[in-house]
This record gives C-alpha cells, sequence and structure tokens, in this order.
C-alpha cells in the first residue's frame, strides 16, 4: 500500500534549531539502535516509522553495527526508504555513526581515517542513499590522533558524503579540542550525542560541563537514552517483566534494578502522575528543559518497539514546562545511578 502522510505531520511537534546552524531538529527524534534488525518483523517496523513521519518525528538516527546482525538496520531502512520515504527525502534528516566494532581486524573499530571513511561509504550503500544529513565519529579514540578522526568528518562533508559533522560521547574536554580542529578545517562541529537521563547525569559535571562547552562552540545536542535503557518507564515498577531488555540483558542489566534505583524511579513515576505524564513522558520532557548557562539539548532520541510506544514518547510534547518545586522535587531522585554504559568512551 502506497504510504500517504498526514498533510498536519508538522503542526505539533516543536523543532529546534541545532546550535547556531541553520538546521532545525524535533524535539523527539528516533534512534533505531533497537528494534530495526533482521530479529523484528518489518511490517511492524514499516508501522513505526510511518507513524513517526505522521507526528512530525523527520529526524531517523542510525550507526553501521546497529541490528542485529551488523549493518541490518541500515539494510532495511533502506528498503523502508525505497518503499516509503524516498519521496520526501528532503524533508528527513537522516544520520548514521561509525566507532564501535563493525568488521575484524584493525580497520573496523575505533577513529582512524581508514575506518571512518570505509564504513560511511558501506552505510550510504546499505541504505541506498547518495549522503546522510549527519555523519558522527560515534566515540572517541584513545589511540588515534583526534587530528586523523575530526580530519574524516571533514572528508565526509567535503566529498558531499555529509552536509554536517557530529562526535558522540566525547568529554567536554575533548568536546572542545574536536570543535576547534574542525573550525579550523572549515566544517563546524554540528551537534554531540551523549547518554544522558534522569538516572545518567555526566553532561552537567566539569568547569566547564558540556552544555557551556556546546553553547561556547556553537554546537547542538541529542541526548540517546533518555529512559535510561527502559529503566524510566512503567515497566520496572513491579519487578522484571518476560522479554524485557533486562530480561534478556540487553543493554539493561537486572545489576541496574536496585533496591536504590527502584526506589527512585518510583518515586520519579510518582512526580509524572501529579503532572499528568507517563514516567517515560516526563524524563523525555526533562531532557529538553532548559539547562541554565549551557545550551539546551536540541532533541531527545528515543526508540520505539512498537506505534504505541512510540506515541506515548512523542506525547512528551505536550507538556515541557517544569516548574521550580518539580524539579526540586526531582531532584532528590534523579541521581547518578551506575547505568552509563558508555563511561569508558569518555576517558578516551
Amino acid at each position: 500500500m502506497t504510504f500517504h502522510p498526514a498533510d498536519n505531520r508538522y503542526d505539533t511537534m516543536p523543532y529546534r534549531r541545532v546550535g547556531r546552524s541553520g538546521l532545525h531538529l524535533p524535539a523527539v527524534s528516533l534512534g533505531l539502535w533497537h528494534n530495526f534488525g533482521d530479529d523484528k518483523p518489518f511490517d511492524v517496523q514499516r508501522d513505526i516509522l510511518r507513524r513517526a513521519f505522521d507526528l512530525g518525528v523527520n529526524h531517523f538516527d542510525l550507526a553501521n553495527n546497529y541490528g542485529p546482525p551488523y549493518g541490518s538496520a541500515e539494510t532495511n531502512f533502506g528498503r523502508h526508504l525505497k518503499d516509503d520515504f524516498r519521496p520526501f527525502r528532503d524533508e528527513l534528516v537522516i544520520s548514521s555513526k561509525a566507532g564501535y566494532d563493525m568488521w575484524p581486524g584493525p580497520y573496523g573499530n575505533f577513529g582512524s581515517r581508514k575506518y571512518l571513511l570505509a564504513s560511511l561509504d558501506q552505510s550510504l550503500n546499505r541504505m541506498g542513499l547518495d549522503y546522510v544529513d549527519i555523519f558522527y565519529s560515534h566515540r572517541p579514540d584513545p589511540e588515534t590522533p583526534l587530528e586523523e578522526t575530526m580530519g574524516a568528518l571533514d572528508t565526509a562533508v567535503r566529498s558531499g558524503r555529509a552536509l554536517y559533522a557530529g562526535i558522540s560521547s566525547y568529554s567536554p574536554e575533548r568536546t572542545a579540542e574536536a570543535a576547534a580542529i574542525l573550525r579550523d578545517l572549515g566544517t563546524p562541529l554540528l551537534i554531540h550525542q551523549p547518554s544522558y537521563s534522569m538516572l545518567n547525569r555526566w553532561v552537567e559535571n566539569g568547569e566547564p560541563n558540556l552544555p557551556e562547552v556546546l553553547e561556547q562552540v556553537g554546537a547542538g545536542s541529542i541526548a540517546f537514552s533518555p529512559l535510561a535503557q527502559g529503566l524510566l518507564t512503567s515497566k520496572y515498577l513491579n519487578g522484571v517483566p518476560e522479554g524485557s531488555r533486562a530480561a534478556s540483558n540487553k543493554s539493561l542489566s537486572e545489576d541496574h534494578l536496585s533496591e536504590d534505583n527502584l526506589r527512585r524511579v518510583r518515586g520519579l513515576n510518582g512526580i509524572a502522575e501529579s503532572r499528568r505524564q507517563t514516567l517515560a513522558q516526563m524524563a523525555i520532557a526533562w531532557i529538553l528543559r532548559p539547562q541554565g548557562k549551557g545550551s539546551p539539548i536540541t532533541s531527545s532520541l528515543i526508540g520505539a518497539s512498537s506505534v504505541k510506544q512510540l506515541e506515548d514518547s512523542v506525547g512528551a510534547i505536550n507538556n515541557l514546562d517544569f516548574s521550580e518545586s518539580e524539579l526540586h522535587a526531582i531532584d532528590e531522585f534523579a541521581v547518578e545511578s551506575d547505568i552509563n554504559l558508555w563511561a569508558k568512551a569518555l576517558e578516551a
């Protein structure tokens, strides 16, 4: 059946400018980390993508090794793009990344020029694209000179294979260094993609912290794992349900479900109920709040295993405002909870 998107798809979603660029992203973007590999039904993927676009979610975020197996999320997305979204390519922001394990040997990981540019070519081929809108260094490389990694991003943009350059899971200090290198090359840093949630608040640490650095260099940010790999939902309020990430040890282990963490989740759920939101909706809205002296988060990057879950998450846009008393109450429970799976990358 031919896809005819909703005529009102841009009527309700807020769009935010990415740093000091001309690009805007929806307040809620869709990540294809999970649920778009070969282990998920193709028609379910299609329904999620179609509904997302109808709701104004016009940014789809991928990486080379999303699956399983590696590469399959991009291959499947390429099929959806061909079947449904090709006429709307100029309405979409499509991003991909390289930096984690992709193929055997020394050239299929981290941040060398050889790996990043070869991976980008493979990603474009899998998706059937001439270019991606944003290409990221997925993580810092402790051994490759930062000049080489940023030089590869510059080449990706100058060659027309990407429109913008981004980085992910870089510390504030490395972010400032990367931005300076890219600025000197003539390809500004567009965006940083950090993990960030009410239970993983590392971006607020440091002098200056990450939002302050991004404000200084004119870059935006898109937070991934705003629901703490599913912990900040109603799913775990009463134990570990069968088929959940924690039950399958898939990016959330039962070790994360400590009594302290569950107490925090229950406390946050009570605040969400008082705001007439689900916990997931409040967690996403909280991500998008003002960041004091620093640049606010541009977009919250969600995942979705069903249309129902997608709709619940996007519903966060209906109440993005917080009172000072609400923020104070949230801070009682929203503390570091040892769930940052990407902490080691920040040490590079």
